[in-house]
């Protein structure tokens, strides 16, 4: 099984972070805009149908949301990968901002490539749209 893990920094706090993370049927709009072009809810909420800027779509469920640790994890359905689960955690980072945390476990490892090719543009996406908000004070500074 391949493992794929991405750690990055983010000039959002933590509770900005997690705000865009948690709000799952959200990404295109506020999470990685223009990397996921439209994303829809199906089955209250539970599945996502996400379209990316290349026009592959996948569809996501939710396995769980943990609002005190600032954890999610989902796993995709159907596809061409016969497991993939993910994972995304958001953790304080000394100094202010934000440490992204974006773990992928999948089959088959042959897909592992071309899956860790995608990350790094949602990488890119993310550290674009997890800016501070703006009049913002950095922490640790008043």
């Amino acid at each position: 099984m391949a493992s794929i893990c991405k750690r990055f920094d983010v000039a959002a706090s933590p509770d900005e972070a997690w705000q865009a993370v948690a709000d799952f049927g959200a990404l295109h709009t506020r999470l990685v805009p223009g990397f996921v072009t439209a994303c829809s809810l199906e089955e209250g909420g539970a599945l996502r149908l996400v379209t990316f800027a290349n026009g592959m779509q996948v569809r996501e469920r939710l396995v769980t949301r943990d609002d005190a640790a600032r954890r999610l994890v989902y796993r995709t359905e159907g596809g061409r990968t016969s497991h993939y689960n993910a994972a995304v955690e958001v953790l304080e980072r000394a100094g202010g901002g934000s440490r992204m945390v974006w773990t992928v476990d999948l089959l088959p490892d042959e897909l592992a490539p071309a899956v860790e090719g995608m990350m790094g543009m949602g990488v890119k996406a993310m550290e674009k749209a997890l800016t501070a908000q703006p009049g913002a004070t950095p922490a640790g500074q008043a």
